[in-house]
């Protein structure tokens, strides 16, 4: 199917590996020219060498640090067609533990970081008529595993103020939606089933079965999403194809959330 990117402009947080590298990769497949993003320059160089692509350009930002932020808008071209705020952070403590510094530091990446680059992009999308702002949220949003609050906590805000910054839209060709994967097999999972397995003398195999059997009894798959099938619906949602959706949250979490919309 062509979804009708050829030479749309993307900007992609959080992009050298994960989700968001699979996202740039089927981006450039289609034709589109992809700005990607990482903390280093070590990593983005890294990444647009895997990509091998001639459309594809690297900026470095920490989303941690305000300057790095602004810094990266200023390089960034003021005719971004689509926006991807797929850039988080995840780190698992008890709450006891945690610090107001790591409630902060989820805050600003997982969230503020899009509330940023959307109100710098999202009056340029209106004046030309056309755009689309994509947020990237989790099931932790409405599973809410209790040593991953503040994780939690940043990707239902996420979704929040996806659904009412589409309001901001309205009459326009510009949509803003919020996708929510499953669990997903990042290089982070595939590091959880490794570190697991060889604690527990165990296969990843039985590691993984035994994690969608006592802990995501929910997901209705029993296994984690490919960043593909992640990125295959960040794609069509970023497309001219998907004009009718607008202010919705599209769940790709393998049935685990459990809810009818």
């Amino acid at each position: 199917m062509d979804l009708n990117l050829k030479n749309k402009k993307v900007f992609i947080s959080g992009s050298t590996k994960g989700i968001g590298f699979e996202t740039a990769k089927l981006f450039l497949k289609e034709g589109a020219s992809v700005i990607i993003n990482g903390r280093t320059d070590k990593s983005v160089n890294e990444a647009i060498s895997e990509l091998n692509n001639p459309n594809v350009k690297g900026i470095t930002a920490d989303f941690s640090d305000e300057s790095n932020i602004n810094s990266l808008i200023k390089k960034l071209p003021n005719d971004i067609d689509i926006l991807v705020n797929n850039v988080g952070i995840f780190r698992g403590k008890d709450f006891k533990d945690e610090t107001p510094d790591d409630w902060s530091d989820h805050i600003q990446v997982n969230l503020m970081s899009g509330v940023k680059l959307s109100k710098h992009f999202l009056p340029k999308m209106i004046n030309r008529n056309w755009g689309r702002i994509l947020f990237i949220s989790s099931e932790c949003s409405t599973l809410v595993p209790g040593d991953l609050l503040r994780y939690s906590v940043s990707k239902a805000s996420v979704s929040v103020f996806s659904s009412g910054l589409a309001k901001l839209t309205k009459g326009s060709n510009v949509t803003v939606n919020t996708i929510i994967p499953g669990s997903t097999l990042t290089e982070g999972s595939k590091k959880f089933l490794e570190e697991t397995a060889k604690r527990e003398n165990k296969t990843k195999d039985q590691v993984e079965r035994e994690f969608f059997k006592d802990i995501r009894d929910s997901s209705l798959i029993s296994r984690f999403l490919s960043v593909k099938e992640v990125a295959n619906t960040i794609l069509y949602f970023s497309s001219p194809l998907s004009s009718g959706t607008n202010g919705a949250s599209i769940r790709v979490d393998g049935g685990s959330m459990g809810s009818i919309i």
